[in-house]
């Protein structure tokens, strides 16, 4: 019952921006916890950024400074804004949620709902 539907991946040169998007239904949005993931192909999935349900947020090291988790309650949308994209940022990024949570997890175990991922490929 519980669906996230990302969009907006596609094609980029490194250097370049893409802004993804996730539309959640079938949970209480503003009180989950919303974060990204990505997995490229041969590897883990791995913890990209979240926000907390009163907008605080968290990024793997690697993508500071570079990308940006925002949320929109009245849209049920969470958002990755994703700036000077590198070759090794290529991945499926994938929406995920925690509802009624507000801890920083980034174990991919410890999340509850899952989209089916928007596929990002940066060339160099």
């Amino acid at each position: 019952q519980v669906q996230l539907v990302e969009s907006g991946g596609g094609l980029v040169q490194a250097g370049g921006s893409l802004r993804l998007s996730c539309a959640a239904s079938g949970l209480t949005f503003s009180t989950s916890t919303m974060g990204w993931f990505r997995q490229a192909p041969g590897k883990e999935r791995e913890f990209v950024g979240g926000i907390r349900w009163y907008d605080n947020t968290y990024y793997r090291d690697d993508v500071k400074g570079r990308f940006t988790v925002t949320r929109d309650n009245a849209k049920n949308t969470v958002y990755l804004q994703m700036n000077n994209l590198k070759p090794e940022d290529t991945a499926v990024y994938i929406c995920a949620a925690r509802p009624g949570s507000s801890v920083a997890v980034t174990n991919p175990r410890l999340w509850n709902y899952w989209g089916q991922g928007t596929r990002v490929t940066v060339t160099s």
